[in-house]
């Protein structure tokens, strides 16, 4: 932890709230430990703070591992495109754009290095960090399917909105 709080301790005081948001998410909640770091990984990948992902997955100790690294790239690359069309999809309006096959690969989805909720969550927060309604609510309802509850669905996406503050706050 203390690579992380030495990383975030130049965020100053208009990041403190952030800096104690997320030492309270990740230090216990209704996900457990591996799958909260996995969640801001992706988050911190998919907003391109590498650094900031690195002191994450340090912090993470013996949570974290190839898998979760690997799985938290993919979740951040592969929402990263479908957030894009799906978005575009959604802000058309036009129906012959949603009748029209989207033909992407998107294997990972389906043969995650880690396990499926996991993936899944990591996808959703992602997915909410990027604004993508119909990727949010698509990983939503497959998270529900698997059993996960809204109170672990929230805490993903409330995660994710707090590594969005942090690396918006990096960046100042």
């Amino acid at each position: 932890m203390e690579a992380l709080h030495t990383l975030l301790a130049a965020t100053g005081d208009a990041a403190r709230d952030l800096r104690i948001n997320l030492d309270n998410l990740l230090g216990g909640g209704e996900l457990d430990a591996r799958r909260r770091y996995g969640v801001a990984l992706a988050c911190a990948y998919s907003l391109g703070d590498s650094p900031f992902a690195e002191a994450l997955s340090q912090a993470a100790g013996t949570d974290c591992d190839p898998a979760l690294i690997d799985d938290a790239q993919a979740a951040a690359a592969l929402m990263a495109m479908n957030n894009v069309v799906y978005r575009f999809r959604h802000h058309i309006g036009k129906e012959g754009y949603t009748q029209l096959p989207v033909r992407l690969r998107m294997q990972r989805l389906a043969a995650p290095k880690t396990d499926k909720v996991t993936f899944e969550l990591m996808s959703l927060a992602v997915s909410a960090v990027n604004g993508c309604e119909h990727c949010v609510r698509a990983h939503e309802a497959v998270l529900v399917a698997a059993g996960v509850t809204e109170g672990q669905v929230f805490e993903a996406v409330r995660l994710g909105g707090v590594v969005s503050g942090l690396a918006t706050a990096r960046s100042f």
